[in-house]
């Protein structure tokens, strides 16, 4: 009763819960927050120094005594407190200018794909334990789709691939379900690991996470450009242990991140191969569209056409995708009800 009273006063919310950012879409509003998913603790106390981009300033230059965190790894919750702590800032930030003191907001979340049930099971308590009234799960794939315009619920192939932070998710759907999928622990977060060790081999620099992060944003590609754009590397020098800057190519990024990249397209292939004929005709004739972050990589879709002899589009707005996905659902829950997961309470965990 008393919750149903908050609730009155609360705004339904839609969650990307991303391994990179957090996304929180408003009904009637749109997209009010847009974070990264980190969060500084004050060892001494236990308490929440900072989120989102606060926090991320500080990764890498704290003293002994702050831990910068991300509770998510490979898109699933890792640190289930520092997750239900960070949702629990978000939703008050939200609510902050409403006269909801106890927000009780309904809340539909996206995950991955191959998460387990016990996984799953941590998502809905963190969520209900950061203030939720209801939690609504959906799969990412499906988010990005319905997020990226696509025609879920019809008797035809739509392939979406999101490429985030954390995973990678590959899915063809059809009349409101996943027809066939490959969900990999590799992407965005990948590829800035496959800088660091490049730079650390090729050039006997130590980078940083956020300034490989910054050289993959600035100068990534994964085909040769019309004109090749180049930046400053700097780290640490393994050889003297001082400071070390040197000029880097789109090229030499391209190395770098090449592997990573032709494992995610050889999964798209894996799964266009598992998926029936009549829909891979739709496909040929429609494409796919890619989602996430790992979209914005300089001539993806021009590789991912060539590897596929597909069309490839590329959704507006992907870093947005998944959680305008969740809004829409928000906003016609009633028609897009049957897209939604059963709780793990109805299937019988906890």
């Amino acid at each position: 009763m008393i919750r149903n009273f908050f609730k009155k006063f609360s705004k339904d919310m839609g969650v990307d819960l991303g391994t990179a950012n957090t996304l929180v879409y408003v009904k009637d509003q749109g997209i009010v927050i847009n974070e990264p998913s980190v969060v500084a603790i004050n060892n001494r106390n236990d308490k929440i120094l900072a989120v989102g981009e606060d926090a991320k300033i500080m990764m890498g230059k704290t003293p002994a005594h702050i831990t910068v965190t991300r509770p998510l790894i490979d898109g699933v919750i890792s640190d289930f407190e520092v997750s239900e702590k960070m949702l629990k800032h978000f939703i008050e930030k939200v609510h902050r200018e409403s006269f909801a003191f106890m927000p009780r907001p309904r809340i539909v979340i996206a995950i991955p794909l191959d998460v387990t049930e016990v996984e799953r099971k941590a998502v809905e308590d963190a969520v209900m334990g950061a203030g939720a009234s209801e939690v609504l799960i959906i799969e990412e794939p499906m988010a990005a789709a319905i997020g990226a315009g696509l025609p879920v619920q019809e008797a035809s192939g739509n392939m979406i691939v999101d490429i985030g932070g954390g995973t990678s998710e590959i899915a063809v759907i059809s009349l409101g379900g996943i027809v066939s999928w490959k969900s990999l622990k590799l992407a965005g977060d990948k590829f800035d690991e496959a800088i660091i060790q490049y730079a650390r081999d090729k050039f006997n620099i130590l980078l940083g996470e956020r300034s490989a992060e910054k050289i993959k944003i600035q100068v990534a590609s994964v085909v040769p450009l019309d004109k090749p754009i180049e930046t400053i590397m700097r780290g640490r020098d393994l050889l003297t242990g001082l400071p070390k800057e040197i000029i880097i190519t789109d090229a030499n990024i391209r190395e770098a991140i090449i592997k990573p990249v032709r494992l995610i397209i050889d999964n798209i292939k894996a799964t266009i191969e598992n998926t029936p004929p009549e829909l891979v005709s739709d496909l040929y004739q429609r494409g796919m569209v890619l989602s996430g972050g790992g979209a914005l990589l300089r001539g993806l879709d021009k590789y991912i056409a060539a590897e596929t002899k597909m069309p490839v589009h590329i959704t507006d707005e992907p870093l947005t995708t998944v959680v305008r996905g969740t809004g829409k659902i928000l906003d016609d829950i009633e028609n897009l009800r049957e897209l939604i997961l059963p709780s793990t309470k109805d299937m019988g965990f906890g």
